[in-house]
């Protein structure tokens, strides 16, 4: 009896099988924005520090940047369900899994929550009430107020939205502590001044992705002149809020570090407001990366101060 052949199986045969699943497992990582994670982690682990005088323990540390980045992942993946509809209509978003039809709405919607009951959990099994009270009301925040409010409603949108990525500071200080104390409503507030010249200056360069998504972001409704205005206004309000913390709880070590970075940030603000006077369009990407480098810097600084004193 003459037996079929069976062809070999051919070295890559494996990898072609499991590209479904690492595909699928790729999509619901970039439902979290994991670029965006990082930059909330870089303030929670500093404020950590300043509330311990030191490096908390590290079952501390872990357990509130795991919940941290699962909170973030939780409500970025949240935000991606709620805005399928307009991330598909801007060349800025159009990458986003589910605008690209990589991951199902309910798939993402079940993701998301999930994502943050575990986040809450974690914070309070392994924190404590108030950190994962906090960690709740951060994704509740940005989900609810941010999302689904005031994003399309109102060119304050990330003004007031923007609020819930203050929240790491109060979460890391409330892990350590079990309080929250004046030091982390003043780096709070540092990040609630910092978000609108930062976020605007992206919102510049997509101007046009916003107005074909209907989203009233300043720069879509307002005149060039006031954008850059109201950037210049909210980055010294911005350098000048990190200084109250120089006197409060810092040295010298923080107080040159906020100072210099401050005075770059600033320069790059009114280089933006100067380019917009003369009739050009300015860089405002370069005002945009340079706040990531900024906010990155005066954390730094407080974690460094903090194991100097």
């Amino acid at each position: 009896m003459t037996q079929t052949p069976v062809a070999p199986v051919e070295a890559g045969a494996r990898d072609v099988s499991a590209r479904p699943l690492k595909s699928a497992l790729s999509a619901y990582v970039a439902l979290t924005k994991p670029r965006i994670i990082e930059l909330l982690l870089v303030t929670t682990l500093p404020a950590m520090v300043l509330a311990a005088g030191g490096l908390p323990s590290w079952q501390t540390v872990v357990a509130t940047m795991v919940g941290g980045t699962l909170a973030a992942g939780s409500a970025n993946a949240l935000n991606c369900f709620i805005d399928r509809d307009i991330d598909a209509l801007m060349r800025r978003t159009g990458h986003r899994p589910l605008a690209r039809h990589d991951v199902s709405p309910t798939g993402a919607l079940i993701f998301g929550l999930l994502l943050g009951l575990v986040a809450v959990g974690l914070m309070g099994v392994f924190t404590n009430a108030l950190a994962a009270g906090l960690t709740a009301v951060a994704i509740a925040f940005y989900v609810v107020v941010y999302t689904m409010l005031l994003k399309r409603r109102t060119s304050q949108n990330i003004v007031w939205g923007g609020a819930a990525g203050c929240m790491p500071v109060l979460i890391g200080w409330a892990a350590v502590t079990d309080s929250l104390a004046w030091a982390p409503v003043v780096l709070f507030a540092v990040v609630f001044f910092w978000t609108p010249p930062h976020f605007w200056a992206l919102a510049i360069r997509y101007k046009d992705d916003y107005a074909r998504a209907g989203v009233p972001m300043l720069p879509v409704v307002a005149s060039p002149i006031t954008v850059a205005r109201q950037i210049v206004g909210y980055a010294w309000v911005t350098v000048a809020t990190s200084l109250i913390l120089w006197p409060l709880v810092t040295g010298w070590v923080y107080g040159v570090i906020a100072t210099v970075a401050g005075a770059t940030f600033l320069v790059e603000a009114h280089r933006l407001l100067n380019a917009t006077r003369a009739g050009t369009a300015g860089k405002p990407m370069r005002l945009f990366h340079l706040s990531n480098s900024y906010l990155a810097a005066v954390f730094v600084a407080v974690a460094i101060d903090a194991f100097l004193r």
